[in-house]
């Protein structure tokens, strides 16, 4: 199995994956370093007697309900998430709506090959400056991987490689995911998704040159350490810690135009989707990657900044 092949195989988690390291650091994934304009989140106090659990936020009118949930797109197995507050929320609703279909993912491997290859004669080692090829040669071995392994790949793709090995041989599994268990309680709802395949890969691929190689610099800088940064952010994911997620993810996060490419220019379009289902009566669960749904310009954000009224669900 190449590196490509690794990458499709899991391709079902990288949300949470571009919130732990797109920047690089889901999620969802997704400012060290970095300032932003974007304005503090509303910090939600947790009502005394509140049971921890991942955060969950509901938005509605007269005849509408869309909850929203943060997943984690890849867990080890037996993480218990489904607590009764998520276990209502999804029970009650008619449809559910994650970042892509969830019957497209099958299709996910063939659509990364298509994308993340260099044109015939193209080297990625040879795109590198030599102190970049060197780091990049060090983490391929310290990965016990052979140096030329990703040779064949456009930057972007062996910069999410280096990030999801190590994960993956962590234990993190995308059947164990949250989308996996929803998409297995889903008998009888209505599915759909928020983008394709296609529009989340474009979000990399069509990244200019020089950004993908400095994407993959930072990729080997950080090159072991995502494990524990994961395990990090899903304590605080199941803790309902929304604002220490936001921070966590935000010191991954340090490059300010891969946060607006991966984040906040998804976030809104996700927000104007939620206003127009609004106008349709129903019960909506939108499950996306715990990354969109902390700190400033969280789909929260957004859709407050739109004039409606986001609560979190504490019980």
């Amino acid at each position: 199995m190449n590196g490509a092949d690794m990458i499709g195989a899991a391709w079902g988690w990288q949300g949470l994956r571009r919130g732990l390291a797109a920047g690089m650091a889901a999620v969802s994934l997704t400012l060290a370093g970095c300032t932003s304009p974007a304005p503090l989140p509303v910090v939600e106090r947790a009502p005394a007697g509140a049971a921890p659990g991942p955060a969950l936020w509901r938005v509605a009118d007269a005849d509408t309900t869309i909850y929203l949930f943060g997943t984690v797109h890849a867990l080890p197995q037996g993480t218990q998430w489904f607590d009764p507050r998520v276990e209502r929320a999804f029970a009650s609703s008619d449809e559910l709506v994650t970042e892509v279909d969830l019957s497209t993912i099958g299709s996910s491997g063939l659509s990364l090959k298509g994308a993340g290859m260099l044109p015939a004669g193209q080297s990625l080692r040879a795109l590198m400056t030599p102190e970049a090829r060197e780091a990049f040669e060090a983490a391929m071995v310290g990965l016990g991987l052979p140096v030329e392994a990703f040779d064949t790949m456009e930057p972007w793709l062996a910069a999410m490689s280096l990030t999801l090995l190590p994960v993956v041989r962590a234990g993190y599994q995308a059947d164990s995911g949250v989308e996996a268990a929803l998409g297995s309680r889903a008998e009888g709802k209505r599915r759909s998704g928020l983008e394709r395949i296609e529009d989340q890969i474009a979000l990399f691929d069509t990244m200019p040159m020089p950004a993908q190689l400095a994407y993959l610099e930072q990729a080997v800088a950080q090159t072991g350490r995502g494990a524990m940064a994961l395990d990090a952010m899903v304590g605080e994911w199941l803790a309902g810690d929304a604002e220490d997620l936001a921070a966590l993810i935000n010191a991954e996060m340090i490059d300010p135009e891969l946060h607006e490419r991966l984040l906040t220019r998804r976030n809104s379009n996700w927000a104007d989707w939620i206003s127009g289902r609004l106008q349709q009566p129903g019960t909506v669960f939108v499950a996306v990657g715990a990354g969109h749904l902390a700190g400033a310009d969280s789909v929260q954000d957004q859709l407050r900044a739109r004039g409606f009224e986001v609560t979190r669900i504490w019980q």
